[in-house]
């Protein structure tokens, strides 16, 4: 193996380019709102051609139905804290930091703009919320292994991470540590 092969990293310019191409959705979504660029306008902020972002992902419905779903679902890592209760804190807390973080409110409304899309953004909606439940059931799951009493996590969905969402949308933030407790706690 050569140097140039030993320098390579994991993912490598493909992986720079997507990175690249989702933080200009994001950034466009947070100017301009949905609905209000194109697929030159992404390519000229991520500093790549129109062409490589059909070849990669077909089409604009398609690239923001992949922008929402990695940004929604690969930052929150499922916590073992030991308690159900601390598992739900230490989760609750992760999604209230990233959903108010600088891209959160944008990636929120990605979201919710791609349910009423038509059936790939329903997809897409459904693939999220499919996500989310598997997380969370896993947590559920560990509670009751240890014998803790657990909601479902539809429950968890509408008492902790839906009034979380609702507040982010509509601005009212923040979401203090206090407040996002007790929606655990309510839920508890």
């Amino acid at each position: 193996m050569n140097e140039r092969q030993q320098a390579r990293r994991p993912g490598g310019r493909s992986a720079r380019v997507g990175a690249q191409v989702h933080q200009a959705v994001t950034d466009l979504i947070g100017e301009r709102g949905y609905g209000n660029f194109t697929v030159g306008d992404v390519a000229a902020r991520a500093g790549v051609a129109d062409s490589s972002i059909y070849r990669r992902w077909g089409n604009l419905e398609a690239l923001l139905t992949d922008v929402a779903l990695t940004r929604l679902n690969a930052r929150s890592p499922m916590p073992d804290t030991g308690t159900l209760a601390g598992d739900l804190r230490t989760y609750a807390a992760q999604v209230a930091r990233e959903i108010t973080g600088p891209d959160g409110p944008a990636v929120l409304h990605l979201a919710v703009a791609l349910s009423g899309s038509g059936p790939q953004g329903r997809q897409a909606g459904a693939d999220l919320r499919a996500e989310r439940t598997r997380q969370l059931q896993s947590v559920l799951d560990r509670a009751r292994e240890r014998g803790e009493d657990a909601p479902d996590a539809l429950e968890v969905l509408d008492h902790v991470l839906a009034p979380m969402y609702l507040r982010v949308l509509f601005g009212v933030v923040p979401l203090t540590p206090d407040y996002v407790d007790g929606l655990v706690d309510r839920l508890l």
